[in-house]
């Protein structure tokens, strides 16, 4: 996995929500593989290859849109990545950190968003 490859699932919410949560990373990992596009499932994944112009400062610092439930969001890629991932993301939402995992070349971090 390359430095800026980030892998997000997301879980809870709708089809709706997991667009609002993707839509977030664009600003810091640019456009994602695909955007969460089945309404009836649930669990979603978006895959970012790249990084966007943004820089390592990461896109939007403010509210990013609303949720209508809350979402569990896994970021799992490089610990740069996911670091990212999360800050983004907690500028973005509401969210409380759910806890981390790392192996070796990887780290994994759970959030939970709320509405």
């Amino acid at each position: 996995m390359s430095g800026t490859q980030l892998t997000v699932t997301l879980s809870g919410g709708g089809t709706d929500d997991a667009r609002a949560v993707v839509r977030a990373l664009e600003g810091t990992f640019g456009a994602p593989d695909e955007l969460p596009a089945d309404g009836g499932a649930t669990v979603h994944t978006a895959t970012f290859a790249g990084e966007s112009g943004a820089g390592s400062a990461g896109g939007d610092a403010g509210p990013s849109g609303r949720l209508s439930a809350p979402v569990t969001v896994t970021v799992q890629g490089s610990p740069e990545a996911v670091r990212r991932a999360s800050d983004t993301l907690t500028r973005a939402f509401t969210a409380r950190d759910d806890g981390a995992a790392s192996g070796d070349q990887e780290q994994e971090r759970q959030l939970l968003l709320e509405p």
